[in-house]
């Protein structure tokens, strides 16, 4: 990338927008650009001015003058068989409640015909529409406003509460649908898999010959994973990539296995990335494994069926084991 790639994706690469392997190719050009990383200050110094700038709250007048201004409402009384005849609904705005409420009250008491405006506290409706006793002026002797707040508290921290129920029981359902054990560590794997299948840029060095993916890694990153073709076994090594996970630099070696494309991450020892179960069940259709072996942690990812990466593991940890007793004769 040159800097007129990278300028207009400095923006979505600090909203982590970018794709993983966009991402690290935007700060490999930042490490080495002294005029793009200007260019991303500038952003960061903006992004965390807005930031700071404090909370401006709405003036209580501002409040007052929309709650004036609403509509005249009509309230609507609910016809129970003992309903007062009395009690007729009219037409209410928020200016007919200040002034009833400066005239306070004319009728003591509540009538038994209130319907289920009477199992309510005295303004509790919506914000600009009141109830009949409210207007008349009831033995609470609350104002119209304050009533009318109190409502609007009530409705907001109830509809807070709803909201939030129905949230958490949809992450729940979501959650055991998907048999969510691995994360978000594990959606990105799968995402990184699908995006550079889709992008045609699944493999950076081919090569069958270990001894040329294995090299390939060095200087790119801090640590040399183990490379093997497993061709007789049916994994055969077409060659590998590096890639961006879990805020990590990993080394991907992808294997071909029939008509089946195998990515496998192999993290460094330590990567805090690399903990935690991987799924029981395939997720989003693609089989994902895990295990330790040669002090690294190893995750596959393909859309083959899971007995094919369990295989692989196996033929896996055999060329290591066979790799180590060639070591060890060769250090006696």
């Amino acid at each position: 990338m040159n800097c007129d790639d990278v300028r207009p994706l400095l923006d979505a690469s600090m909203d982590r927008e970018l794709s993983a392997a966009d991402d690290w190719r935007v700060r490999q050009h930042l490490s080495g650009c002294a005029d793009c990383q200007r260019d991303g200050a500038v952003l960061r110094a903006v992004s965390g001015a807005m930031r700071s700038v404090a909370y401006q709250r709405a003036p209580e007048s501002l409040r007052a003058a929309i709650v004036a201004g609403l509509p005249a409402v009509e309230v609507a009384v609910e016809a129970a068989g003992v309903a007062d005849a009395g009690d007729e609904a009219a037409p209410v705005s928020a200016a007919d409640d200040a002034g009833e409420a400066r005239r306070g009250p004319s009728r003591a008491g509540h009538g038994k015909g209130r319907g289920w405006r009477g199992w309510l506290p005295n303004g509790l409706l919506f914000p600009g529409v009141a109830s009949k006793d409210s207007r008349d002026g009831s033995a609470n002797g609350g104002t119209a406003a304050g009533a009318r707040a109190f409502s609007t508290r009530w409705l907001a921290a109830f509809g807070f509460a709803l909201c939030a129920a129905v949230l958490a029981v949809t992450l729940l359902v979501r959650h055991a649908a998907s048999g969510d054990d691995g994360g978000p560590f594990v959606d990105e794997l799968v995402a990184s898999h699908v995006r550079a299948e889709l992008s045609g840029r699944d493999i950076d060095v081919v090569s069958t010959d270990r001894h040329t993916v294995k090299p390939w890694f060095n200087g790119r990153i801090d640590y040399a994973p183990p490379v093997f073709d497993m061709a007789p076994e049916g994994f055969a090594l077409v060659g590998g990539r590096l890639d961006y996970v879990g805020h990590e630099r990993v080394a991907v070696l992808v294997y071909r296995y029939k008509k089946h494309v195998i990515d496998v991450y192999v993290f460094p020892p330590g990567a805090p990335a690399a903990d935690g179960p991987a799924p029981a069940a395939p997720r989003d259709g693609y089989a994902v494994a895990r295990w330790q072996a040669a002090g690294m942690a190893w995750w596959a990812v393909s859309d083959a069926e899971p007995d094919a990466l369990a295989a692989l593991h196996k033929a896996l940890d055999a060329r290591l084991a066979g790799a180590q007793t060639e070591k060890d004769a060769a250090g006696s």
